[in-house]
């Protein structure tokens, strides 16, 4: 069942499912590349995705992925420096404009909604969390409902939910 489908259900119960974020969340990207730092991750790449990006960077198919990206179970994952950072942040995204769905849903991905912890751990690392324009419940769930494909993968590694 997808976010939108359970909201959906729920909004025709009197037990309606309540979020932390049923009065919206605001978020305005500032830019800063903080959610681009860190940790090593997986950057997601879909394959509709790498044309986009290859035409925007002026590159074949091919290069772009020979020198930028890596094989990630049956997509690709943007490569990262040492230190975690996304090989295309420098004084901010230098693919903004093309940038995968990942990037576009952050802040509002899945495991950020799951609990009012999770979501006050983004307000410590992302400058643009409770700024700017006020999201509201259900363009949260949609964008969120978006991305949430992307995670299969890891969710599997982990065995949060069964493999295929």
């Amino acid at each position: 069942m997808t976010l939108q489908h359970q909201n959906e259900v729920c909004e025709n119960r009197p037990d309606e499912k309540t979020y932390f974020f049923d009065k919206g969340l605001k978020f305005e990207c500032l830019s800063c590349g903080k959610c681009c730092n860190g940790a090593p991750g997986i950057i997601i790449v879909l394959k509709n995705e790498i044309e986009a990006i290859s035409n925007f960077l002026e590159l074949d198919n091919e290069t772009f992925i020979k020198h930028f990206l890596y094989p990630y179970s049956d997509e690709y994952s943007i490569r990262e420096d040492d230190t975690g950072r996304c090989i295309f942040v420098e004084n901010g995204c230098s693919i903004y404009a093309v940038r995968p769905l990942q990037c576009r849903t952050y802040p509002f991905w899945f495991t950020n909604l799951c609990s009012i912890q999770e979501w006050e751990d983004v307000l410590k690392k992302c400058p643009g969390a409770g700024q700017g324009r006020l999201y509201s419940k259900d363009e949260i769930l949609e964008i969120a409902e978006a991305s949430m494909h992307l995670y299969k993968p890891f969710c599997q590694a982990l065995g949060l939910i069964e493999k295929q």
